[in-house]
């Protein structure tokens, strides 16, 4: 009877908003309705998504700091025959978050569990499809270390024929910027935040022409930031 529940049981990867709630696919929405649990980044996060679409799910913290003791939770709950369904604050989990370990321990351990991935939004490609830069090909870096290798990156980049495409915070845009002006002056960078959002920006120009815009309104440094550095 175990080894049955166990063929019946699934992990889904759910996409969810990365601003606007109507991004959210149908699928996404049925899912997570039958979900015995949601495995989330921040339950806070979770549950005012749930509580907008009147899903009442039981909620988990899953998140980076949870630590190999979270990683064990899930796989119970999926031991235990549990449909779990696994959510980040914003776009698509195993993208620069424990989502991509969790599936990894799942494979290994739970070969036999259903393992679905529900596509939706993604900060990624929203960027992509408005930058009107030249990206036919890429290398996606997710968030950049804070300290160790950060500049070895950014010299990286400079060399690469490809486009580069990374994420930055608000607290360390304008230092990537001033990282991008010392190594690759002449690029074209795109900067793209609040995606989707009331108040989304797109900011196209060199690494300088950026810094000065960004100096003269700090209003234009909120936000998390998808930045593209266009190829040669």
């Amino acid at each position: 009877m175990r080894y049955y529940a166990i063929l019946m049981t699934r992990l889904s990867i759910v996409a969810t908003p990365i601003g606007n709630l109507e991004d959210i696919t149908l699928r996404a929405l049925r899912i997570l309705k039958e979900a015995d649990i949601v495995a989330c980044e921040d339950t806070r996060v979770t549950k005012k998504l749930l509580s907008h679409f009147d899903i009442h799910v039981p909620t988990v913290s899953f998140h980076a700091n949870s630590g190999q003791s979270g990683f064990d939770k899930i796989i119970k709950l999926l031991e235990e025959g549990k449909n779990v369904a696994l959510v980040s604050d914003a776009g698509t989990p195993g993208v620069s978050d424990p989502g991509l370990e969790l599936v990894s321990q799942v494979r290994e351990k739970l070969p036999d569990i259903k393992i679905e991935t529900i596509p939706g939004a993604s900060s990624l490609t929203a960027a992509l499809a408005v930058a009107g830069l030249r990206v036919p090909s890429f290398v996606f870096y997710g968030f950049l270390p804070q300290k160790k290798g950060r500049e070895t990156l950014f010299k990286e980049i400079a060399g690469s024929e490809r486009a580069s495409i990374f994420l930055e915070s608000p607290h360390r845009i304008m230092k990537a910027l001033e990282s991008l002006n010392k190594a690759c002056p002449e690029r074209r960078i795109g900067l793209f935040r609040e995606l989707t959002k009331m108040f989304e920006e797109h900011l196209i120009g060199t690494p300088a022409e950026l810094l000065i815009k960004m100096e003269q309104d700090p209003n234009h440094q909120r936000g998390e930031f998808v930045v593209i550095v266009e190829g040669e």
